[in-house]
């Protein structure tokens, strides 16, 4: 008996062992906000919510020096996926976002940076589609407000917010931000350290 269990246990551990490990997360790259060259040989993707404030800290922080140190180089291109998991704000800033990318991938990062500048408190509904709408208004982003006004509306791009929050789920993120290098998942999206560390090596490993 005591033989059988060891043998059980030693079977257990060697599947651990020598179970292979998932490999990276295929992104539809294509049908995602992109900032940068579509060819940068590294790809980013952030999982991200526009009520969150550590996503704020991000796109104000952080988003900046990757722009810096490897986007306008050419070396790397940052993504957008929304993961609305924070609340109904969540899901009308998402829905707005997408209405602003499908008229305009450069005001789609305008619209993200005025978002997150303007970013309400995370405990009180704020992310009206008045308030998105009147945002695109007073910052000047070269869309059609009426236009993102009645996508939110009719929820137009519903279907690619699920979408989103399905690959987030699938892929394990379980908050935000969450980044993803050439689909390997980041274990810190907040250490601008890390990130770099891991984009130098993708950039290792595509030489």
């Amino acid at each position: 008996m005591w033989i059988t269990a060891v043998t059980v246990v030693a079977i257990i551990a060697l599947v651990i062992i020598f179970k292979p490990k998932p490999g990276p997360v295929d992104f539809a790259y294509d049908k995602l906000p992109v900032m940068g060259s579509t060819d940068a040989p590294v790809k980013i993707v952030e999982f991200g919510d526009y009520k969150c404030p550590s996503c704020q800290y991000f796109s104000q922080e952080i988003a900046p020096q990757l722009e810096k140190d490897y986007i306008d180089k050419g070396l790397a291109s940052l993504h957008f996926m929304n993961f609305t998991f924070l609340g109904p704000d969540s899901t009308t800033a998402a829905l707005a976002a997408q209405s602003v990318y499908h008229q305009s991938n450069e005001a789609y990062w305008k619209f993200y940076d005025a978002l997150y500048k303007n970013q309400g408190n995370e405990n009180i509904q704020w992310a009206t589609p008045d308030f998105l709408t009147n945002l695109i208004r007073s910052q000047g982003i070269a869309v059609d407000a009426d236009k993102v006004m009645n996508d939110i509306k009719n929820k137009t791009y519903a279907d690619e917010v699920d979408e989103h929050n399905a690959k987030a789920r699938k892929s394990g993120v379980t908050g935000t931000p969450s980044l993803f290098i050439n689909g390997v998942k980041l274990g810190n999206s907040m250490d601008y350290d890390a990130i770099k560390a891991a984009i130098d090596q993708a950039l290792k490993g595509e030489q």
